[in-house]
């Protein structure tokens, strides 16, 4: 499927992506609140200021993607694979992280900043703090 598509039966009111391929979908700045992308390919996709709040995220592949100053507030994440992702600014207030895997990506400027990744795979991971996580 491709982004525009997507986006207009979003906007008819479907909410239910799952299991979509989404690779490299172009989907800046779009509102895609209490979405369903639960294990959705969005491979490379650009997702920088979009409104991902409340989102089922739940095993999606999210390698390389752009997700700067998304709002994941609330989104459920576990299991997913977000690696080489950047997340840079990125609100990850209350978002489900258990099971999901960082490694490679960029975690700097996220909010919030004491965030819980205590079950989440960090490898290489560019971490809020400016550091790197080692394996």
């Amino acid at each position: 499927m491709d982004s525009s598509k997507l986006l207009e039966r979003y906007a008819e009111g479907q909410r239910d992506f799952r299991q979509t391929d989404l690779t490299e979908a172009r989907l800046s700045n779009a509102n895609l609140s209490n979405i369903n992308l639960a294990e959705t390919n969005l491979e490379r996709a650009s997702l920088n200021g979009a409104n991902l709040s409340h989102a089922n995220l739940r095993g999606a592949n999210l390698s390389g993607a752009d997700l700067s100053h998304s709002n994941l507030c609330g989104a459920d994440l576990q299991g997913a694979y977000l690696g080489a992702a950047i997340l840079f600014g990125a609100n990850l207030t209350g978002t489900q992280l258990s099971g999901a895997d960082f490694r490679w990506a960029s975690l700097i400027n996220v909010v919030p900043k004491d965030l819980d990744l205590s079950e989440v795979t960090l490898i290489r991971t560019v971490m809020p703090s400016g550091g790197v996580a080692e394996a």
